[in-house]
């Protein structure tokens, strides 16, 4: 599958903002966005006033990024989410809060959600008992997340329990037995990404 190969802090600085796509690296002094906050490129130092276009298309590209989802992927995401009841960008930012890599990285598994979709890849999740190894799997409300027995020996996911990061009101995480519970799907209050949804639904209606 076609994927993101160049260095993410490019991303970063290109939104003009911190994406946290790499995790603590983000918090530190080396984040690139702090050193070097224009975009990248010879021209980008310069500043542009963008085009209402440019305004919709820079959120979009920002959501993607976070999310780490290619262009196909997003627009899939999109035109399910405008057949859903509901408000379309609500809608969006529920469909993707409800990945599996996005739901296992909320739960405190990965420093970023580039390292818990490699932990999904990898095959060290089960879904309701069944070992499921797609990132994009869409989890329900009430479907339980564990650790396979064989993981939950390493040393990584033994650091990943005790260090639990603050967790959304949607999920409940059992460390003692690394398993997390989807309780229910994300309101729009408890997603705490740093995106304007409405100009996203305004992009794709142009």
């Amino acid at each position: 599958m076609a994927r993101y190969t160049e260095a993410v802090c490019r991303q970063c600085r290109r939104e003009g903002m911190k994406l946290f796509l790499k995790g603590d690296r983000c918090y530190t002094g080396k984040c690139a966005i702090d050193r070097r906050s224009y975009a990248p490129g010879q021209h980008g130092a310069s500043k542009k006033k963008l085009s209402d276009y440019g305004v919709h298309l820079r959120e979009k590209q920002k959501a993607r990024r976070i999310y780490g989802i290619l262009e196909g992927q997003f627009r899939t995401y999109y035109e399910k989410a405008e057949t859903m009841k509901g408000i379309t960008g609500e809608n969006l930012l529920k469909l993707l809060e409800l990945r599996l890599d996005n739901v296992v990285y909320r739960a405190g598994y990965g420093d970023s959600r580039n390292e818990a979709r490699q932990l999904v890849t990898h095959g060290h999740f089960l879904v309701n008992g069944k070992k499921v190894n797609i990132p994009s799997y869409k989890v329900s409300a009430n479907d339980v997340i564990t650790v396979s027995d064989q993981s939950k020996q390493k040393e990584l996911f033994k650091g990943f329990a005790e260090n639990q990061k603050t967790l959304p009101a949607w999920l409940n995480v059992n460390a003692d037995n690394f398993e997390i519970k989807v309780i229910s799907e994300p309101a729009r209050a408890d997603i705490d990404v740093n995106i304007n949804e409405t100009l996203i639904v305004e992009y794709y209606s142009k």
